[in-house]
């Protein structure tokens, strides 16, 4: 059976090539090809022979989306539904950001999730599998054929939880930081998470410089069950001690993502309550005015409300900037557009 050589990392093409009678060299080649060329056909790998383009071609294939679907939004951000052209024909979406900064790209990194976040639009669809790790890079090799541009920032907040797919994620940010290959930064990379405490120790072990983002969203157990299933497994406690090992073992400061919910986690009670929880902490909290789904059961709290819980939080030591609202035009928030094909399949 035919593998995709999008899932291999650099040193895993040098010990594919060992198995081909190949030298190691071609696994440079093929790496720089296949992420900084973006070719979609071996037969493009000109500067290497016939006989190993037609042992890669016997051997591999190289996984090449199909852009389903793509909107603009007045305000340039870009929503691509991708066919992951596999025997399911599976979609997934990606979102394309512009700051003064760059672009940057919000990932996938399953294809439907388990946490059954209540706010979020890809809770009601099922949880098919994981991608793996050439699935996550090809998003960002794709976004960046189709816009003929260089992405310089990727965060793992689209749709899944990044942290349930450990293994594919990990291997996924060793391609992507391959100076060889698309040489992003880990710290150009965040990663996002419900709040999957063994993996966030793991996280913290590897010591590794990419940011990471917490979905807090309630700093007291009751509201955040109710909001995020995955807190009746992991609670606030725990989830909070595996917070402060791993600032105290990467020393970097954790990004708490903060969605406020009209008269259900935004009022200036709620606003103490966060600020007993982080006190002493190296941390930032990120607020988001929330963003209302088909069938949810929450709605967008006011601006007077939103502007008051940040100053509240700011007064009182605790750094906390409101989010961008981006792609509201085109339903850019994780799950939206995929949810709208499915239902209409």
């Amino acid at each position: 059976m035919k593998k995709n050589i999008r899932n291999y990392n650099l040193d895993d093409l040098k010990e594919e090539m060992k198995k081909l009678d190949e030298k190691a060299f071609r696994a440079e080649q093929i790496f720089q090809w296949l992420n900084k060329e973006k070719v979609k056909s071996f037969d493009e790998m000109t500067n290497l022979s016939l006989d190993l383009r037609e042992k890669l071609q016997d051997n591999y294939y190289i996984g090449n989306f199909k852009i389903e679907h793509k909107l603009v939004s007045k305000d340039g951000t870009k929503k691509y539904l991708f066919n992951l052209c596999d025997s399911e024909n599976n979609l997934i979406e990606t979102v394309l950001m512009q700051y003064h900064h760059g672009y940057t790209v919000c990932v996938s990194s399953q294809i439907g999730c388990k946490m059954g976040c209540k706010f979020c639009a890809s809770t009601g669809i099922a949880f098919m599998r994981n991608l793996e790790a050439g699935e996550i890079v090809e998003q960002i090799i794709a976004i960046e054929q189709d816009e003929e541009i260089r992405i310089s920032n990727i965060v793992f907040m689209g749709i899944g939880e990044p942290l349930d797919n450990f293994k594919n994620v990990m291997k996924a940010i060793e391609i992507i930081n391959q100076p060889k290959g698309l040489n992003i930064g880990a710290r150009h990379i965040s990663i996002s998470t419900s709040g999957l405490v063994p993996q966030i120790y793991e996280l913290a072990d590897r010591q590794m410089q990419c940011t990471l983002s917490i979905s807090l969203h309630s700093s007291n157990n009751e509201t955040r069950s109710a909001m995020m299933p995955i807190n009746q497994t992991y609670p606030i406690e725990e989830l909070i001690k595996a917070c402060k090992y791993y600032i105290k073992k990467t020393n970097k400061r954790i990004s708490f993502e903060y969605a406020l919910a009209k008269e259900n986690n935004d009022n200036l009670e709620d606003a103490k309550q966060l600020i007993k929880l982080l006190k002493g902490m190296l941390a930032h909290v990120n607020l988001i005015p929330i963003n209302e789904i088909e069938d949810g059961k929450y709605s967008k709290s006011t601006n007077e409300n939103i502007l008051q819980f940040r100053d509240y939080l700011n007064e009182h030591g605790i750094v906390a900037t409101i989010r961008r609202e981006l792609g509201s035009d085109i339903n850019a928030a994780c799950g939206q557009l995929r949810r709208q094909s499915l239902n209409k399949k």
